[in-house]
């Protein structure tokens, strides 16, 4: 997997992390719960590799953006380009670094919500066969060639395992080690008790299926209730205030004499844009993994 904002190709990186490793091993320390974050993502990488291939990504974005800001300036024969744009530049380093290291965390969130919008149907479609009387390891087969995201990834890996010897229950288990999701890894450990147990597993699953489409309802029903104060919230910012404060400015210019410029309407315009954006993102996010 080739991760976002790196110089080189991903074998380049390993190959580069390999020989600063002592770097990312001090880094370590102000990042113990990446290792977890990596799994979970499935970025099969050593949490100190992967903080040396960041730093390093930093360090020579840092490197090459101040060379080409110096060669601009040279050229220019103007030195204060340097000056003045170096601290900007400086930034992008930066937010380089941290980028990187959230990069385990999105995918990490991607992945929960794959989770979570699949797990209902792939429940239900596991309660359809074992309620037709298929055994559970033909019923896990089915849900692993059905196109239902990530969780038919990770039945294929519990079928493969089972194939080669081990336990059903094993392999289950197995799932819910470094899986991201909460509602998969209780599901699991619910399917896993009840086949320990010796019980009906066609009425545990059914159990399942109400309660996870129960908390889909209560899912809904909360994301319904943010948008309204959110709607709110964006006529006054993006509505409201704009046309306000244009009408305010050009009343005060003409009692003070200031001159509006063509530059303060483009700077409200680049605002506006900009919350619009950010108001796209968030309703996105707030947004519950839910197939209707």
């Amino acid at each position: 997997m080739r991760i976002p904002m790196t110089p080189f190709p991903p074998k380049m990186m390993r190959r580069i992390s390999f020989r600063f490793e002592r770097l990312g091993t001090l880094l370590l320390k102000f990042f113990p719960g990446l290792d977890e974050q990596l799994k979970q993502a499935e970025i099969e990488m050593k949490a100190k590799y992967y903080l040396t291939i960041a730093a390093f990504s930093s360090l020579f974005w840092l490197f090459m953006l101040n060379f080409l800001l110096f060669g601009l300036a040279a050229f220019a024969g103007d030195p204060t380009i340097y000056t003045s744009m170096a601290l900007y530049v400086s930034v992008i380093p930066l937010f380089t670094f941290f980028f990187i290291i959230s990069y385990p965390r999105i995918q990490v969130s991607k992945r929960v919500r794959e989770f979570d919008r699949n797990l209902p149907f792939a429940i239900r479609h596991l309660l359809v066969q074992v309620k037709s009387g298929v055994p559970l390891f033909q019923g896990l087969v089915s849900v692993s060639e059905g196109d239902y995201g990530p969780i038919s990834t990770e039945f294929k890996k519990a079928v493969k395992n089972i194939s080669t010897g081990m336990s059903e229950s094993e392999a289950l288990e197995r799932l819910g080690y470094h899986n991201p999701s909460m509602y998969f890894r209780r599901s699991i450990w619910q399917i896993i008790n009840t086949f320990k147990s010796g019980a009906n597993l066609s009425q545990t699953l059914e159990a399942m299926v109400e309660n996870l489409t129960n908390e889909q309802k209560v899912m809904i029903r909360k994301y319904g209730s943010q948008l309204n104060p959110m709607a709110m919230m964006y006529m006054m910012v993006a509505v409201i205030i704009p046309s306000l404060g244009i009408t305010f400015i050009i009343i005060m210019s003409s009692f003070s004499g200031f001159v509006v410029t063509k530059s303060i309407f483009w700077s409200i315009l680049g605002f506006i844009t900009f919350f619009q954006f950010m108001f796209v993102g968030l309703i996105k996010n707030r947004r519950p993994p839910v197939e209707i």
